[in-house]
């Protein structure tokens, strides 16, 4: 019984590494990469809906997107919602394609880009340290119905903590990893 519950919060820990992770490679790193447009969803006959859902996002140069509309009607759609995100680039529209332009970083947007990444791991970590909570409250509840014994719920908690703690080293991990990429160009 235990080890399904274990399984169950570790899942969900890793889950939440995964979103760590996704956030991060949204953040822009002064070269092309079309994760940056994740985020980002354009109202297709009423739904929000990827970019990569509604278009061919290619990279031409390490510097440049470009994105082509499957449908020529969503070009101004797309334009609107790159323009009203968080990305800070304006897009060039020429009718047919959208072309987004990464200037190089300046060192004050290098520490700006450093601090959000900073505040995604923390968010990340905060999120673990609540899965680790509700793992707890939930041990101590069975405890209460008698369903494990005492030793039973010191161990789970000293797993729970060791799984906590590894899981937050994982995002520190990938935190600095971040970091490096951000600082190296």
């Amino acid at each position: 019984m235990m080890k399904e519950a274990y399984k169950e919060y570790s899942d969900k820990m890793q889950k939440t590494i995964e979103v760590v992770g996704n956030e991060f490679a949204g953040v822009r790193a002064g070269r092309a990469n079309a994760s940056v447009l994740a985020r980002i969803m354009v109202d297709y006959y009423g739904a929000p809906t990827p970019i990569s859902q509604v278009a061919t996002v290619s990279s031409p140069d390490p510097r440049t997107l470009m994105i082509q509309p499957w449908d020529g009607s969503l070009t101004k759609a797309i334009e609107k919602a790159i323009l009203t995100s968080d990305l800070g680039i304006n897009p060039q529209n020429d009718g047919k394609v959208i072309r987004l332009a990464f200037p190089q970083l300046t060192e004050e947007r290098r520490k700006d880009l450093i601090r959000q990444v900073r505040k995604y791991a923390e968010n990340g970590k905060v999120a673990i340290r609540n899965i680790r909570r509700d793992a707890v409250e939930a041990f101590k509840e069975q405890k209460k119905k008698s369903e494990i014994t005492e030793d039973d719920l010191k161990s789970a908690e000293k797993d729970m903590q060791d799984l906590t703690d590894k899981s937050c080293k994982d995002i520190d991990a990938l935190l600095a990893k971040k970091e490096n990429e951000l600082m190296e160009l």
